[in-house]
């Protein structure tokens, strides 16, 4: 099993970055894909970026370009750094994590992310 911990958010302005922290512990991280998730009000939960455990990374169309995932093993850590942001980008942003041989999921608690315009 995995703990997963976010941090990072908060409120910017349209244009700005901002760079998501999340924290893992209790199971071996490399073993793991990760994924950021975001929610926000009344619409469902969308997965935004994905990196695999062999480091290949895949995006959402309304992020390519403008979100970065990177992962770092050693500090079982995984970020999305957020440039450009815009309204819309407002939610609060999950870490997922999918044991790859299992596929046991496990999401964190959230972090909100507010860009005004």
């Amino acid at each position: 099993q995995v703990q997963l911990v976010e941090s990072g958010g908060g409120l910017v302005q349209a244009g700005e970055s901002l760079r998501l922290s999340c924290a893992a512990s209790g199971s071996i991280f490399s073993m793991y894909h990760l994924g950021w998730g975001r929610q926000a009000p009344g619409n469902q939960r969308e997965l935004v970026a994905g990196i695999s455990s062999g480091g290949t990374t895949n995006y959402a169309n309304s992020v390519k370009g403008r979100f970065t995932i990177s992962r770092d093993n050693a500090k079982n850590t995984v970020y999305l750094q957020m440039n450009s942001l815009k309204p819309e980008d407002t939610a609060v942003y999950y870490c997922t994590a999918v044991n790859m041989k299992t596929s046991d999921e496990y999401w964190g608690q959230g972090t909100q992310v507010t860009v005004s315009s």
